[in-house]
Formats: C-alpha cells, sequence, structure tokens
C-alpha cells in the first residue's frame, strides 16, 4: 500500500495538484482509499496506468542543479553519489522511473542550510526555483517539486520566496533543513525566530518536506562507512520533529502538512521516551498530547523500506501518513531497485 501516494496536498487546488492526487466529491484522499473515489483524469508524458489504479508517486526525489558542486559536499559529508547519476538529468531521473513503475516524482534539493542574509542567497534559491518549475513544464504529468528557500534567518526573503513558489510557480511545497547554521550554532526549524515563516505556511495550509541536514558539525562521523548522511541525517530529522512538537509548534501550526524524510529517523523508537521525559523537563504537554502530535507527521519510505522499520512504523501511524520515497539519484539505480524490492516484497498493494 506504500508503494502509491499517500499524499496531503494543499486543501486548494492548483495546477500542480491536478497532475498529482486523485481527488473525490468529500476532497482528497490517500491513494489507498480511492477505490470509491472517481480519480480525477491525468496526462502523462510517456505512459498512463489505468484508469482506477492508484498512482506511484515518490515524494523524495532529488535535483541536483548543474552549478552544485556534489563532489566537493560528498566529501564534507562522507557520502558517494554514483557516478552514473553525475551530472543529474530529468532525463536520469525518468529513466529510472520507468523502470521502477514510478508515475510522478516530486522533486526537491538540499536546502541552503547555511550562509549569509542577502541577495546572493535569495537569487540562488530562485534560480533553483525556476529550474525545477522548469522540468515541471517541459515534462507535463512527470514532476513536481518542493521549492527552497533563502537560509532560514532571511525571514523577509523566505517569505517572499514562499509567495513566489506558491503563487508564480505553483510549487506543490516547501523543502526545508531540519535546522539552519553550522555546527554548534545552527539552529532548528522550531525555534521562535521562525514563527513567521510556519505562520505562512500554515495560513496557505502547505506541505513542507524536512530532510536532515547535512552540514558538518563539531562531532565528525565515526567511520568512513558511517558518513553524515547514513546515520545524522535521519536523526537530525527526528530531532528537528521533536522540536517542532514538544515547542508546541506542531499543535499551533496544525494545518501545515509536514512530511519527514526516511520514516522521520528513530521517531517510532524515541517518541515515547520523548514524551515521557519531555513532561520530567517541565514540558507543558501531556505525554498523550506529544504522541498524538508525532502521529499527524507524514513518513515516507526512502532508503528506509525494510521490514523491521515498516513494522514499526505501522505501529505507531495509521497507513495513510506512509509515503513513497526513493532518494534518488542520490543512489545507485540498483540500489532504489532493491529498496523498492523490499517494500513491494514485504507489503501486499
Amino acid at each position: 500500500m506504500y508503494t502509491v501516494c499517500v499524499y496531503p496536498w494543499r486543501s486548494k487546488p492548483n495546477a500542480a495538484l491536478s497532475k498529482c492526487a486523485f481527488r473525490s466529491d468529500s476532497g482528497l484522499l490517500p491513494c489507498h482509499l480511492q477505490t470509491a473515489a472517481m480519480p480525477v483524469p491525468v496526462v502523462l508524458e510517456q505512459h498512463q496506468p489505468p484508469v482506477h489504479q492508484p498512482r506511484r508517486i515518490d515524494v523524495h526525489h532529488h535535483f541536483f542543479p548543474a552549478d552544485l558542486d556534489k563532489g566537493k559536499s560528498n566529501e564534507q559529508v562522507g557520502w558517494r553519489t554514483p557516478a552514473e547519476n553525475l551530472p543529474w538529468t530529468p532525463e536520469l531521473s525518468l529513466k529510472f522511473m520507468d523502470a521502477s513503475s514510478i508515475d510522478l516524482a516530486i522533486l526537491s534539493l538540499p536546502a541552503i542550510a547555511s550562509g549569509f542574509i542577502g541577495p546572493d542567497n535569495r537569487t540562488q534559491a530562485r534560480r533553483r526555483n525556476r529550474a525545477m518549475a522548469d522540468i515541471c513544464r517541459a515534462h507535463p504529468g512527470r514532476f513536481g517539486f518542493f521549492a527552497c528557500l533563502p537560509f532560514l534567518d532571511d525571514i523577509e526573503g523566505a517569505l517572499a520566496e514562499i509567495a513566489y513558489a506558491f503563487d508564480e510557480l505553483m510549487a506543490d511545497g516547501i523543502g526545508l533543513s531540519s535546522s539552519y547554521g553550522d555546527g554548534p550554532g545552527a539552529t532548528y526549524i522550531g525555534d521562535d525566530r521562525y514563527d513567521p515563516i510556519w505562520a505562512e505556511l500554515n495560513r496557505r495550509s502547505a506541505n513542507v518536506f524536512v530532510h536532515g541536514a547535512q552540514t558538518p558539525s563539531s562531532t565528525p562521523y565515526p567511520h568512513p562507512f558511517l558518513g553524515i548522511p547514513v546515520t545524522e541525517v535521519p536523526n537530525e530529522t527526528f530531532k528537528a520533529a521533536a522540536h517542532l512538537v514538544v515547542t508546541g509548534r506542531k499543535r499551533k501550526y496544525a494545518d501545515v502538512h509536514i512530511i519527514l524524510a526516511h520514516l522521520g529517523g528513530s521517531t517510532p523508537f524515541l517518541a515515547a521516551r520523548v514524551a515521557v521525559l519531555s513532561g520530567h523537563m517541565g514540558s507543558a504537554l501531556s505525554p498523550d498530547e506529544i504522541i498524538e502530535d508525532f502521529k499527524t507527521f507524514y513518513y515516507e519510505t526512502a532508503l528506509s523500506a525494510h521490514s523491521s522499520t515498516l513494522t514499526a512504523m505501522e505501529a505507531f501511524v495509521s497507513p495513510e501518513r506512509i509515503l513513497f520515497g526513493t532518494d534518488f539519484p542520490g543512489e545507485s539505480s540498483a540500489t532504489s531497485t532493491v529498496a523498492l524490492s523490499m517494500l513491494l516484497d514485504s507489503r501486499k498493494l
């Protein structure tokens, strides 16, 4: 059931929505519940699934712009992007998508998680968002995108880019890093300073895709096989989610649909610990309220589709909260295919 889109699209339909989701008269429904609903007709560039068959939508699919030096960033964080996936092109993704029966991929890119407030960051975010929008227009029905924002401490610039991305480029949501800044000075997205951004996203009932930070910290990774993307990124996603919950911001901005990358890292295993100990530390929320708020996130399966992790997540949230993602082209087609096979083999569709 997790190979199709279980997607919290914005309540106000737009052009991107009509490409990517099914609707009924009562509103948007999880795709595994679509058997009783009439799907919106869609036009795919290369292939069209049967009319009543839910579509497979990849909500974790990276866009690597030509000016992104992946070799340098890989060295910093201890990762190897497959050589065959560089330089990345839309055609590379389409080939993988067709081979994996993926109808549509939602593009996102590493967030601008550090830097300086000013025109350079704003220009970079705008250029990358326009590039993703151009890809969507060039391949109708095959791509959507989560817009990136300038360095998040630039509140004015971030708010301006949110408006431009949604109102002009018809973005499907916003991509955020779990934190912004370097090392000990990094600030998690549940911080007070970001309230104006969350308030605007809440007003728009926006989709927000949260990906763990890849900014090297003061603590190096322990082994070359355990680079930052392997162990730290999922844990950073969990820490950001927990921060949003215990500060009350997940509850305050409840109309924002937050998708956590990689099944939320250690969320199903540590949420109960956070719930109990946050109360001990003085949280105004009860343990039950904290668990309830953790269960309002959406969790996607990229590089996390093992039977043990899915079993834990199934015990933690309802099926419509679990989304399909691949993390392509961050790893090879072969790795993605193995992960997809694990997902298909372990769960009835």
